[in-house]
């Protein structure tokens, strides 16, 4: 295949658009903050797992003081209703019935009162713990709501020159005479589809040609489509490939 060197180099314009838009599609699918909002989607669910089993401890430290603080109630209750009959008696066996039965309700209060002590200690702790993790899960919500913010602007930008990419594209193409550009559509199907030879490298696969592929690309016209031995792209040659 023969093509002016002209139209030849229009594949080097092609090649880096259909980069560009490699580029920026990946980008618009899969912006740089999708992993780190999954990983904060997870973070979350465990975190919300463990505020839930938080909640629970405190709702049952919560309903346990309630209960002693009710059987307080009850034992204070009792004890004032003894106090006042004891106050009342005349009969003694009564009254020191009364008197055994008002300390055993005071020692029962002061295992209460004690008891109530470590149930509000706990509960103390466990509001603390409950309002670490909700400050935990708002910092998480935060830092996802940040990135998905952030990420939304990068598929947008993405997309914007995804879009350009494209047209410039079309253009550049419409230019390409047809047989050349339909050898470099095949070629760039599986992969680079043109390389710029510079220096006897080839742009496409980054490979410096041998002084036996170099001998056969000296050989070409000037016009003749050659190829990369390496990779198979269409070698764009000029003054600067090294031949």
């Amino acid at each position: 295949m023969n093509a002016a060197p002209a139209d030849q180099k229009r594949l080097l314009d092609l090649a880096s658009l259909d980069e560009d838009i490699r580029r920026a599609d990946a980008a618009r699918r899969n912006p740089a903050q999708a992993a780190r909002v999954k990983e904060l989607l997870a973070e979350r669910a465990v975190q919300s797992t463990e505020l839930t089993r938080l909640l629970g401890a405190r709702d049952d430290a919560k309903a346990e003081l309630a209960r002693i603080e009710s059987d307080v109630a009850v034992v204070e209750a009792r004890s004032a209703r003894d106090a006042g009959l004891l106050a009342a008696s005349t009969n003694p066996k009564q009254a020191q019935g009364l008197e055994h039965e008002i300390a055993s309700l005071a020692k029962r209060k002061s295992d209460l009162e004690d008891a109530e002590l470590d149930v509000m200690e706990r509960l103390e702790n466990a509001e603390s713990a409950v309002s670490a993790q909700e400050a935990l899960i708002a910092a998480t919500n935060d830092e996802g709501a940040r990135l998905s913010a952030e990420g939304k602007t990068s598929v947008e930008a993405a997309t914007a020159a995804f879009e350009r990419a494209t047209r410039d594209r079309a253009a550049v193409a419409e230019s390409v005479p047809a047989p050349l550009l339909a050898q470099y559509e095949r070629l760039a199907a599986r992969g680079v589809g043109a390389g710029y030879l510079q220096h006897r490298t080839c742009g496409g696969c980054r490979m410096v040609l041998s002084g036996t592929d170099l001998n056969v690309v000296r050989a070409a016209a000037e016009d003749a489509v050659v190829f990369c031995p390496e990779c198979g792209c269409i070698l764009v040659r000029d003054y600067d490939s090294g031949l």
